[in-house]
């Protein structure tokens, strides 16, 4: 039986690097393996084509047109004043109108993060929506936020952050009591930049779980589950991490063909290279869900292979079946008293 309407999940079919095709194969593998409905958003006459070279009998799929795309090279202003029937605003819009749960893009990433909060518009109390991302630790996953939506940041983003990241790992990641930590070069009180030892006083008069500083080697040995950062910063960790890993796999790989001994002795081993290959694989983890906004939006990389479509789907369902949005408003209206805008303030006679 179908999902109701509401929960269905829309995908920016038009947006990836290889769309429309990745697109299509990944809602149809998500809507066979994991029973979900999918509209698909974009050109009609494409995706109908697309859609006829699989067996789509018995899944939940349908399409929804829209005539624009939004390009890689677009501005995120202009996709959103320019391009009204664009694909990406289109999917935020079935979100906006209850005629779906989430929007799926794997399209340029600022315009996405636009759109979705020109159509959904923000939670109330969020100044600035941001980007998380899931990573590998030794103890399971940590969420990192913001991983590029906004690379200036004043302190009370950071808080905000913060608070959208432990409702996120309590809700959607089933964390009980969601330890939260903000990444500086140190972990003393007296390291980082004028930034972060300002958001670190606040963090400490809230009711998060809060660590203290972490360091950037704490994020994989799973120090805390929620690890907070301005967007410049937290898009060169994701960057560093994605390419760390590849190089890892590749230099790994020199190594054993290098001589017969290591060739046999990864016939013993092979089994536990393939399980580390698939914690550390970016697709499994589908895409960077966008915090802040009034409804479910989830961000995929541009070169998204059908794994993550398929994983990043899934995810947006499960986000918005948590209702991850509304436990926000909560947290925030719990903490009102230190998220007190500090320029609407007297001075003190410190300052």
């Amino acid at each position: 039986m179908p999902l109701p309407k509401l929960m269905r999940v829309a995908v920016d079919a038009m947006g990836g690097d290889n769309a429309p095709v990745i697109e299509v194969e990944g809602a149809v593998a998500a809507c066979r393996e994991f029973g979900l409905s999918v509209t698909l958003v974009g050109d009609r006459q494409r995706l109908v084509s697309e859609l006829a070279k699989h067996n789509v009998s018995g899944l939940d799929i349908d399409v929804f047109h829209a005539s624009e795309v939004v390009g890689m090279h677009d501005s995120a202003s202009d996709a959103v004043r320019k391009k009204p029937d664009s694909s990406v605003r289109r999917a935020f819009e079935l979100v906006k109108d209850g005629n779906a749960c989430a929007a799926v893009s794997a399209g340029n990433s600022g315009a996405t993060m636009a759109s979705g909060m020109f159509v959904l518009k923000r939670i109330k109390g969020i100044e600035r929506p941001a980007i998380a991302q899931l990573f590998p630790t030794l103890k399971g996953q940590t969420l990192v936020l913001d991983i590029g939506g906004n690379v200036d940041c004043k302190p009370l983003h950071l808080v905000q952050f913060a608070i959208m990241g432990e409702v996120y790992a309590r809700n959607a990641m089933g964390v009980l009591s969601p330890k939260v930590g903000l990444l500086s070069n140190g972990e003393e009180d007296s390291k980082g930049n004028e930034l972060t030892r300002e958001t670190n006083a606040i963090l400490r008069k809230t009711s998060l779980n809060y660590c203290g500083y972490i360091e950037g080697r704490d994020i994989f040995a799973g120090a805390v589950d929620v690890v907070v950062c301005d967007g410049f910063v937290g898009n060169i960790v994701l960057k560093l991490s994605e390419g760390l890993a590849d190089a890892a796999a590749k230099m790994l790989k020199r190594e054993i063909v290098k001589s017969w001994v290591s060739k046999v002795g990864y016939l013993f081993v092979r089994g536990a290279f393939g399980r580390f290959k698939k914690i550390v694989d970016y697709a499994e983890y589908g895409g960077a869900p966008l915090l802040g906004i009034n409804g479910v939006g989830m961000i995929c990389h541009g070169g998204s292979n059908v794994k993550a479509i398929k994983n990043a789907i899934r995810f947006a369902h499960e986000y918005a079946k948590n209702g991850v949005s509304e436990h926000v408003a909560e947290k925030l209206s719990e903490n009102q008293s230190v998220l007190i805008r500090r320029d609407t303030l007297p001075p003190t006679p410190a300052e």
